[in-house]
């Protein structure tokens, strides 16, 4: 570190304190809104709020769990069904056409995330609202919206006459759902035909692959820093290519089954070995820095693991059994992408310094320290955790 610009040294310590900060980060929380219709023309709609939502920083907000619910007070829930139900309001706006905006009178209870009762001490407690109406005569669809302003997304969900309807969506600040049609009964069957599955898998694959998008840039920071690591080896475009082929092939493979049910690690393991492979990966840049067959197989195994923490990601939104290799395939697609920008953003950031050895005096030791620093914090942080 000595003789380095103070430039360098400065962007470094940012850098260092940018990720420490960072390293308490959870996934980034959603607000499930879900519409249930019958042919009789009862419908219920639900959303799901967690108090992380309202947060300043929902990411590096922690989660409210039961044991620390069980000790609050009745003023203390009532305010947080208070909140629950204004922040719904503030963030989505519902709408039947051709009727237009309507306002669901919500009644607010507690409980576990996707609809669970709460069981364990350490469960997430959300609130949950329910409105039970009857659709008007003459209403022809529903839609929702989210509106600007906060900071998570929403997911537009629906079952008809008891059918989880194929299209599922994930709404960013400002965006708007598609209309579900509720004209006739028509409507209650969502996989009559073969070119409204083609549809809905497509829209499925979309919302998937942002979703796999977002979920690395910008909010997965430890795999942002594990693909970093990647390229810092070296930026001839074998080791580049090879390195970040055989972490694809890892992470799709175990992404794939642990999404298929057929193979699942506790989050509480996973997480720590993904903070110290990234602490690993960048300790090797700085003793080992030369691509050999040892760093492939290394970085195959660790993608392995950060293929069950992606599935993470996809095991939080619901996806129908019919739709379900749209959605895996758009969210592992979406992730490459992001990781392909990472290293794009990456070289381009760097292509400036030309000497290879001021290249690794200047970039390749001082961001692999930093790393190396933000692994080990992390790893420290949820092992403790």
């Amino acid at each position: 570190m000595v003789g380095l610009p103070r430039l360098i040294r400065s962007l470094f310590a940012a850098f260092c304190g940018f990720f420490a900060a960072q390293a308490g980060a959870h996934s980034i929380p959603e607000i499930p809104v879900h519409g249930r219709f019958q042919v009789d023309g009862t419908a219920e709609i639900s959303i799901e709020i967690n108090p992380r939502c309202w947060a300043p920083s929902p990411a590096e907000a922690p989660s409210l769990e039961q044991r620390a619910w069980a000790r609050l007070t009745a003023e203390q829930r009532t305010e947080l069904l208070r909140r629950a139900r204004e922040h719904a309001a503030a963030v989505v706006e519902f709408t039947f056409e051709p009727l237009g905006r309507v306002v669901p009178d919500f009644e607010f209870t507690f409980g576990a995330e996707d609809g669970k009762p709460l069981y364990k001490p350490d469960d997430a407690v959300v609130m949950v609202g329910r409105w039970k109406t009857r659709v008007p005569a003459g209403i022809t669809g529903w839609r929702i919206r989210s509106l600007p302003g906060h900071k998570v997304s929403v997911l537009f969900l629906n079952t008809l006459d008891g059918v989880p309807h194929p299209r599922i969506e994930t709404l960013f600040p400002g965006e708007a759902s598609f209309t579900l049609d509720l004209a006739g009964r028509a409507a209650l069957a969502p996989t009559g035909g073969a070119r409204t599955e083609d549809s809905a898998g497509w829209a499925v694959f979309v919302n998937f692959l942002r979703s796999g998008f977002v979920h690395v840039l910008p909010h997965g920071l430890d795999h942002i820093l594990f693909v970093l690591g990647l390229f810092l080896l070296s930026r001839s475009w074998r080791p580049v290519i090879t390195q970040v082929t055989a972490f694809t092939l890892a992470h799709s493979l175990t992404l794939a089954l642990a999404a298929a049910g057929w193979v699942h690690a506790p989050e509480s393991v996973v997480e720590p070995i993904i903070a110290l492979s990234i602490a690993c990966l960048a300790l090797e840049n700085l003793f080992r820095p030369r691509y050999t067959r040892w760093r492939l197989l290394v970085v195959f195994i660790f993608g392995a693991v950060h293929g069950l923490g992606f599935a993470g990601g996809l095991a939080d939104k619901p996806i129908p059994a019919d739709a379900f290799l749209a959605a895996l395939t758009g969210f592992n697609v979406g992730v490459e992408g992001a990781q392909l920008a990472v290293i794009a953003l990456a070289f381009a950031a760097t292509c400036w310094v030309r000497d290879e050895e001021r290249y690794r005096r200047w970039v390749v030791v001082p961001a692999s320290v930093g790393i190396a620093f933000a692994g080990l914090w992390w790893a420290a942080e949820r092992i403790w955790s």
